[in-house]
């Protein structure tokens, strides 16, 4: 079996995918909960999407990664 790509998802990004399109926040509130800007749920949640998709098409491993094993 060959080793799959792998695509990073840091916390951040799972817990932004939860709170917008698992529990339908909107992104404003989103921001609340996280402690961050609308702007920045907004940077963050299309990069976290863009990357789950990516994996999906792609056929690549989905690794969740802790903020302090980022490279």
């Amino acid at each position: 079996m060959t080793e799959l790509e792998q695509v990073h998802l840091y916390r951040d990004e799972l817990e932004a995918l939860i709170l917008c399109d698992s529990e339908g926040l909107t992104q404003e509130e989103a921001g609340q909960k996280m402690g961050v800007s609308r702007g920045t749920i907004q940077r963050i949640i299309t990069l976290a999407r863009k990357k789950t998709a990516t994996a999906l098409a792609e056929g690549q491993a989905l690794i969740f990664v802790n903020e302090d094993e980022q490279a």
